[in-house]
């Protein structure tokens, strides 16, 4: 009997320990719960305020503003500044941008007004087929630093 126990082989494992890769997991998992609550991810801002240089563009953008009592205002390239409701600001951009699909939409909103307001004037410029919007600012000599929130 002694001699069929050896003469018996066993059979390799063909399976993967995956141990190590669960260990590996939850120490990952450990870090990420401890770091993600020290990042800040909010800002105290003041939006219009902006360091940025003025885009240069040789064609004429499609200017739409918001003024503090929540009008809309459309210039359409070389054309005037006019009041238009939200109906108008569709069409017109919308058949604008059909004739010049590169032209460069830019929005300008009174720092005073609802963002709400401006939020929706975007939402009528992307039924208009407007696919980028820049957004403008007024630049300052000095802007100063954002705050993270912390005193």
């Amino acid at each position: 009997m002694a001699l069929q126990t050896r003469s018996r082989r066993r059979r390799r494992m063909a399976e993967i320990n995956i141990v190590p890769y669960i260990d590996v997991m939850l120490v990952l998992l450990i870090i990420f719960m401890v770091t993600a609550p020290m990042l800040n991810l909010g800002a105290d801002i003041q939006l219009p305020q902006s360091g940025a240089k003025a885009l240069q563009d040789e064609k004429q953008p499609v200017l739409v503003t918001v003024d503090h009592d929540g009008n809309v205002f459309l210039t359409l390239g070389k054309s005037p500044r006019e009041q238009v409701d939200d109906e108008t600001l569709v069409k017109d951009v919308s058949a604008f941008v059909k004739q010049d699909p590169k032209a460069s939409v830019m929005l300008g909103g009174d720092k005073r007004v609802d963002y709400g307001r401006v939020n929706q004037v975007l939402g009528l410029l992307q039924q208009a087929g407007v696919a980028k919007v820049g957004l403008m600012s007024q630049p300052e000599a000095a802007v100063a630093p954002v705050s993270n929130g912390k005193r």
